[in-house]
């Protein structure tokens, strides 16, 4: 199954490093029969791109936590590794694409990263302050997240990773 595991630049380095990732709490996202019926219409790349893009919201989630502790040599940009897994389980008590992986994302299994471009970072970084925000119902909190989801993810082949790394 594909699963889309939102990330941060740390996680991408210990992937490069290690040659594995493991997902906060096993959280990933897919496309699972609850988000395909979430959808009255759409083509199996849509709905993908549904899965990635909730997986997109996650990694923003993720770096508020890392900006709240001060991780200032951090880049601000959302990472979202799709992979091929086999022990993927769903998640009903959470997200309509949520499911749970049963241990490490090995580099192998990995058919691409997603990041966002340096453009992104200033949107990216007021958007992860205020997603918390966003979502207990803040209308300028959630437009700030917006601005940040306005900005489209970058593809990288598994091969680019490291050089991406090494970059940044």
């Amino acid at each position: 199954m594909r699963v889309y595991v939102p990330a941060t630049w740390p996680m991408l380095r210990t992937l490069v490093k290690n040659g594995s990732v493991d997902p906060i709490g096993g959280t990933a996202f897919a496309l699972t029969p609850k988000l395909r019926e979430s959808y009255t219409s759409g083509e199996e790349e849509e709905l993908e791109y549904a899965a990635l893009t909730e997986a997109a919201r996650a990694s923003l989630r993720l770096l508020s936590v890392e900006f709240g502790l001060g991780e200032d040599s951090t880049p601000a940009r959302r990472v979202v590794i799709a992979a091929d897994l086999e022990n993927v389980t769903l998640r009903p008590d959470l997200d309509d694409g949520a499911v749970r992986i049963a241990g490490g994302v090995p580099f192998e299994s990995i058919a691409a990263v997603h990041v966002d471009t340096d453009e992104a970072e200033y949107a990216v970084r007021q958007g992860a302050g205020a997603v918390d925000s966003a979502d207990m119902g803040d209308l300028d909190a959630e437009f700030l997240v917006g601005e940040a989801e306005d900005h489209e993810l970058a593809w990288y082949d598994p091969s680019e990773v490291a050089f991406l790394v090494e970059l940044g």
